[in-house]
């Protein structure tokens, strides 16, 4: 009879990958391909069920896992979040610890070194532990620990010396911190991400599809508060040593192949400064009429309206619902070499080929209703204003609707029959 390896090459290369991550011995591997029962195992999770059995360890999902906090607290987060290892609960004087790298002892005989506790080690996927980690120890908790740990590293308060925050904002670990907060929003696709300060606690939220969401943190980021607003606002072009008025600034990053401006607000607050940065993302790709969530009769309705020759169409909804994005993915539709469109906007989200786009400057005097009268002087088809905020723009943006052009744009309701009232 064949060996399994030569019939399944998808196991070899899995458990060959393991095998270099020191998740599994050579031998087991070894004895894996060669018995028939190892061509059931599909998954990481599949071979380290498989090893829990035979070492008689248990093996868990961390699906109702709830780790003790207290526990989590005994060893140093670096190490944990290095060694992939994840403390879980006390029974008979040993301690559980999830551990997907059973081969790889160093972290563990490192943390009964400094810890002096007997450790007994429960099996778990990779992938489940780092989920768990990054919402039991919280985002950036590894830099945070290193800097607690650094000596020469010194918090200073609101009213210090700008050049000692600038310093501090300048150290390694508070730009690590700083980019892996904006990395982890990117990623979770949100679209604003909340810096608040409190009298005992520094708050970090995420808004994601339009729901604002509490972000894992660790536990002594408070001391660290003045040093991460202040990296913000440096990367912002700000004025570290204004803290009693509100500033506007705007940072553009690049996240693997795709741009991000992010527009940034600071408002000093009874316990701080509080931070709120916009995330835009530039590069992102519109996705097709048939793509953003409309039932088949809605999008018929809808193809319908946009053909029309003039009128207003509204996008209404909260921040993040989308509104923008349903308005660019109809000019998408609707846009060639017979329409003139321009479009006035703050900020532009998206650039979009063949069509004429204005970013509103309120402090040049560019404001969303002068715009759009100049606008219509230059003789469009199709207008879109990227929010109607005052009365005065949405008086123009009616007249232009009834003299000939089809005008869209978005008003911020909770819901669509908010737009009325």
């Amino acid at each position: 009879m064949s060996p399994v390896a030569l019939q399944d090459p998808a196991l070899k290369a899995l458990l060959d990958k393991m095998v270099a991550a020191r998740q599994l011995a050579a031998g087991d591997a070894d004895l894996l391909l060669h018995q028939p029962s190892g061509a059931a195992l599909k998954t990481e999770e599949d071979v380290l069920q498989w090893l829990a059995k035979e070492y008689g360890l248990d093996y868990t999902t961390l699906d109702d896992v709830d780790p003790d906090r207290q526990l989590l607290s005994l060893f140093p987060a670096r190490l944990l979040l290095k060694e992939e290892l994840l403390p879980l609960k006390r029974v008979n004087g040993a301690v559980h610890i999830a551990t997907s790298r059973l081969f790889a002892t160093q972290g563990l005989d490192a943390l009964k070194t400094l810890t002096g506790l007997n450790l007994k080690p429960v099996l778990a996927s990779s992938e489940a532990i780092q989920r768990e980690m990054k919402k039991r120890l919280g985002v950036g908790a590894d830099t945070i620990d290193t800097l607690d740990e650094e000596k020469g590293f010194e918090v200073v308060d609101e009213n210090a010396e700008d050049t000692d925050l600038d310093n501090a904002a300048e150290d390694a670990s508070i730009i690590r911190f700083v980019n892996q907060v904006l990395k982890d929003a990117i990623e979770l696709r949100a679209s604003d991400i909340h810096l608040e300060p409190f009298e005992d606690e520094f708050r970090i939220r995420y808004r994601i599809d339009g729901v604002l969401q509490d972000v894992s943190v660790p536990a002594q980021l408070k001391r660290f508060q003045p040093a991460i607003v202040s990296r913000v606002k440096i990367l912002s072009h700000l004025n570290i040593a204004e803290k009693r008025l509100p500033q506007d600034g705007r940072i553009k990053i690049r996240v693997e192949a795709a741009e991000v401006d992010i527009r940034v607000s600071v408002i000093p607050m009874l316990h701080g400064e509080a931070v709120v940065m916009r995330l835009l993302r530039q590069n992102s790709t519109l996705r097709g009429l048939k793509d953003i969530g409309m039932d088949h009769r809605e999008l018929d309705c809808f193809r319908r309206v946009l053909q029309m020759p003039h009128g207003i169409i509204l996008v209404t909804g909260p921040t993040g619902s989308g509104k923008t994005s349903t308005l660019y993915t109809a000019l998408s539709e609707i846009n060639d070499s017979v329409r003139k469109i321009i479009t006035i906007e703050d900020p532009v989200e998206y650039q979009l080929k063949g069509v004429n786009q204005i970013q509103v400057s309120e402090k040049a005097g560019l404001t969303f209703a002068r715009g759009l009268r100049s606008i219509l002087r230059h003789d469009p088809d199709v207008v879109l204003i990227g929010e109607i905020r005052d009365q005065e723009t949405a008086q123009i943006a009616v007249q232009a609707s009834l003299t000939g052009h089809l005008v869209f744009s978005t008003l911020h309701t909770n819901d669509a029959p908010g737009a009325l009232t």
